[in-house]
This record gives structure tokens, sequence and C-alpha cells, in this order.
């Protein structure tokens, strides 16, 4: 089959990444693009995924799927925000805040490289005193 030049630019503007969680149970796709990669030091994102920071992106609601028969568990660590892992081994694979149009996808879930960049750590004010910031991105103290 020939593929026009039409066919050929939707086909290369169109992302196709994979994530699951640590057990299989849960999986997803992300069709379409992701924001750049930050890295939240706030306490929730530290204690949800018990370790120093989180690497997370923004994707629209639209092109994220979940692919799996497996339901995703939720709790909502702050008022309006409910964080998605998986019930059997507790893998996080999303947070959501009320009235927004896109999802905070938790990147230690991704099983596709990505083509995105480092934008900046956010809620350094929060980070663990243990963990030294070993990097040129922006450090914002707060949200941004």
């Amino acid at each position: 089959m020939v593929k026009d030049k039409k066919d050929e630019e939707e086909t290369m503007s169109e992302e196709k990444i994979k994530g699951s969680c640590l057990c299989g149970q849960v999986n997803y796709r992300v069709t379409g693009k992701m924001s750049d990669i930050v890295h939240c030091h706030c306490i929730t994102c530290r204690k949800a995924h018990g370790s120093a920071f989180s690497s997370v992106a923004a994707v629209n609601d639209r092109d994220f799927s979940v692919t799996s028969a497996e339901p995703l568990s939720s709790y909502e660590s702050s008022p309006g925000k409910t964080r998605y892992f998986c019930a059997n081994c507790g893998t996080q694979i999303y947070a959501k805040r009320e009235e927004k149009n896109h999802l905070i996808l938790r990147l230690g879930s991704l099983d596709t490289d990505i083509v995105a960049k480092e934008k900046h750590h956010i809620w350094v004010s929060q980070k663990a005193q243990w963990y030294s910031i070993n990097s040129h991105l922006p450090e914002c103290s707060e949200f941004e």
C-alpha cells in the first residue's frame, strides 16, 4: 500500500506511547503529545511514590486510555486531586484534578521511550532534606 503525504504526516504527528504497572495487570496507551517533564518534590508525591520525587508530564484526557480490563483504584490525596493506581501492585499510573482537561501521567510507569525534555523541579520547598538536586534545571519553591 502506498501512503500519500497526508497519511505520513498524520502518522508522524501521533506519538504511540505505552505503559503498565509492575504486575502487568494494568496497561495504558497515550496517542497524543505530552508536556515537558516536571520533577515534583511535594510531600504527597514523595509519600505516594516512596521516593525523593516523582517525574510527571501532562497528557490530554482524550489522548489517554487504559487498554487492560483491570480497573484502577483511586485515592483523593488532596482536595480535588485523585491518584489512580493498580489495585494489585500499587503502581501509580496518573493523577487527575477536577475541572482540568488533562491528567498527570506518572512517567515511572512508561514502557516506551518518549521524546520530551525536562522542564524544572517543583515544590522544592518540600523536598526531602537528604536529597540534593544536582541538575541545571530551574527549581521552583512551589508549583511554578
